[in-house]
């Protein structure tokens, strides 16, 4: 799991840089990610405080990999953060192709090895198993909540 944390820092760190470009160099987005459409001072500070929240969510996660909740919101900040993209390339074409692989590289798509996405998923599967646990001990108790209240 300490591979994943320095990975993690590696990860936030590229992501600052998105984060300068979306508050002070909108240029270096209108040419690098969104380079078929028009993008404007306000898109550059939102997507930048987007990113922002995204660069946190690795640190923290780096920091604290024991907990489980904030790996999960990490996890799916990068899900997110690819099926955005994704979108903007495929459904609105906003983005070239190679405009994809840029932004892949600073979402940290392409710095994930093998290794580190095993990891991933085999962490999010014991927290679904844990969780999915949880809910089966509860379940008496819901279940006669729902008969008392005749649900």
């Amino acid at each position: 799991m300490k591979a994943l944390g320095w990975w993690l820092m590696l990860v936030g760190s590229l992501r600052l840089a998105s984060v300068w470009f979306g508050f002070f160099d909108i240029w270096a987005l209108r040419l690098a990610v969104f380079s078929n459409t028009t993008m404007t001072e306000v898109h550059g500070r939102t997507f930048g405080v987007w990113t922002l929240l995204t660069c946190t969510l690795c640190f923290l996660c780096a920091l604290n990999l024991e907990n489980k909740p904030l790996y999960l919101v990490t996890f799916l900040s990068f899900i997110y953060a690819f099926g955005h993209f994704l979108t903007e390339y495929l459904f609105y074409h906003t983005m070239a192709l190679s405009n994809l692989t840029t932004v892949g590289i600073f979402a940290g798509m392409v710095f994930m090895s093998k290794h580190a996405i095993l990891l991933s998923l085999l962490y999010l599967v014991l927290l679904l198993h844990e969780v999915s646990l949880k809910l089966m001990k509860s379940f008496p108790r819901l279940l006669s909540v729902f008969i008392a209240l005749k649900l």
